[in-house]
């Protein structure tokens, strides 16, 4: 076997070898760090994203500002219940613990089997010096409020690792908020979820950096039995943005509804990297994903994985492109692979323009050519927002979703 390439740093690895050594974070994740810096296309699992390369362009857009970024931010969700993940205060209330934690993400294994020996983000989690919440969900608990999950918004960017447990039989949602630091900035955001038998959440990832920053989220999921997870993830801001999402069905009737929204812009790199694993027999799952390109690159990595024995498994995913500019570019990947022989399973990924006999239509009823064009954009990416069982997060998410089109 030959001996792996010592490759150069690039700036942007030099100048996150020290501020992690600066920032006092896990020594260990610190020396793989110096040793393996950052993945580039030769890694399979980072093939359309050059960590190497963007994150040198992304931090070149703007130096951080010497004082912190101070950002005040409405709950996404009414009366929702916040929790800075990056040093949580005790909470303490109906079904609902939270408390700060010493934990850190366990790096030293990769969680797409694509990646490196080591987990990429973790790694950058952990050698940055995340601070750790838990939050813990009671047995039988039914949470009215929401959790609303942030990293306070420092200007060189938040790292924060949240551990999630959520009782049998519990009731919950959950918001992920990522929120503008400030040009140059990094920041990262691991949070871990346990579902116990027949739990049920709504975890809701709303990214909104601004230009110039890089933002690295990953969340893992573990579901037991008769559990379900309903995950929607919208992105829509950030220079340079990877979202993982990690799942794994552990008990039988267990059921996975994802479904997400990315808004792409000059400029801008996104990625949505998922891998769902069906580890026993009888569990369901969907995903589906709408992208609107303005400009810029976005990527889709759907991986459904079925092991030996999970039989009677039901997958499917979806990634569906509409390409407004011929300045933006969108890769898709959506992969299978199964080792029973008693599953449904399927995958798709489309990519084309406004349907110009739709557009005709609403222009020979009198709708300028932008109005008529926005309503079919929009038509486009509600179909999967509405799907949310949720009405304050319908209302909230399309909110948002208009904004971005008004803008843009």
């Amino acid at each position: 076997m030959s001996a792996p390439i010592a490759t150069k740093k690039t700036p942007a690895e030099l100048r996150l070898i020290e501020r992690a050594e600066a920032g006092g974070g896990q020594r260990e994740a610190l020396a793989t760090l110096r040793e393996a810096g950052l993945p580039s296309r030769r890694v399979e699992a980072w093939h359309y994203t050059d960590l190497r390369v963007l994150l040198d362009r992304a931090m070149q857009a703007g130096a951080p500002a010497g004082e912190e970024a101070e950002s005040i931010l409405a709950p996404l969700l009414p009366h929702s219940v916040v929790v800075d993940a990056g040093s949580a205060e005790a909470i303490s209330r109906d079904g609902l613990a939270v408390s700060p934690s010493a934990r850190i993400p366990e790096w030293n294994r990769a969680l797409n089997h694509l990646d490196r020996p080591h987990d990429t983000i973790r790694v950058l989690n952990a050698a940055l010096g995340a601070t750790g919440s838990q939050i813990d969900i009671a047995e039988g608990a039914n949470l009215a409020d929401a959790v609303e999950l942030r990293a306070a918004p420092g200007a060189a960017g938040a790292q924060a690792f949240a551990r999630v447990t959520v009782g049998k039989g519990a009731r919950a949602t959950f918001v992920e908020r990522v929120s503008p630091s400030g040009p140059g900035s990094l920041s990262t955001l691991v949070a871990e979820v346990d579902l116990g038998d027949d739990a049920d959440i709504l975890w809701i990832v709303d990214q909104e950096k601004g230009s110039g920053e890089t933002h690295l989220g990953q969340l893992t999921v573990k579901l037991g039995a008769n559990s379900k997870l309903r995950l929607f993830v919208l992105n829509a801001g950030g220079a340079l943005v990877r979202q993982e999402v990690h799942c794994e069905t552990v008990g039988e009737g267990a059921d996975i509804q994802i479904r997400g929204v990315n808004l792409l812009a000059e400029g801008q790199h996104v990625d949505v990297t998922t891998t769902l694993t069906h580890s026993v027999a009888h569990t369901t799952a969907t995903e589906i994903f709408r992208n609107v390109v303005m400009g810029g690159q976005g990527v889709f990595q759907g991986m459904i994985k079925v092991a030996k024995g999970a039989q009677k498994t039901d997958a499917r995913l979806a990634c569906n492109s509409l390409l407004l500019s011929d300045e933006g570019d969108f890769f898709a990947k959506p992969e299978l692979e199964i080792f029973a022989d008693d599953v449904q399973c399927g995958h798709g990924a489309t990519a084309g323009e406004i349907d110009a006999n739709h557009l005709f239509y609403l222009m020979s009823r009198g709708i300028p050519r932008r109005e008529a064009r926005a309503l079919l954009v929009k038509a486009f990416v509600d179909e999967v927002v509405e799907e949310i069982e949720h009405e304050d997060a319908v209302v909230a998410l399309e909110a948002r979703i208009d904004h971005w089109l008004a803008t843009h």
